[in-house]
């Protein structure tokens, strides 16, 4: 995997969990879920390893992750409390 190829996977993630928390946002749980499992499958490339990046690239890489992670706070602050309404869905 290229570089390229690294930071281009992190934008498509970052782009479609920015997708997650508008669809969270506007309650519709389908298109979330349905984003959610494209997610996962851009995601378990990342856990087969990436090459490590330096310089610009590393720093567009770190800004990437935060991006991603605001984004996961924002879906979790709307659906943890959606989800401790239906039953068995409690987070623990």
């Amino acid at each position: 995997m290229t570089s390229s190829e690294v930071l281009s996977m992190y934008e498509n993630i970052a782009g479609l969990t920015n997708q997650m928390a508008a669809a969270a946002r506007m309650g519709d749980m389908d298109r979330l879920g349905k984003l959610e499992s494209q997610c996962a499958t851009e995601a378990r490339a990342v856990s087969t390893g990436v090459p490590a990046l330096a310089g610009a690239q590393r720093l567009r890489k770190i800004d990437l992750l935060k991006q991603i992670l605001a984004n996961d706070r924002e879906i979790r602050d709307v659906t943890d409390p959606w989800m401790n309404e239906v039953p068995g869905m409690a987070r623990q």
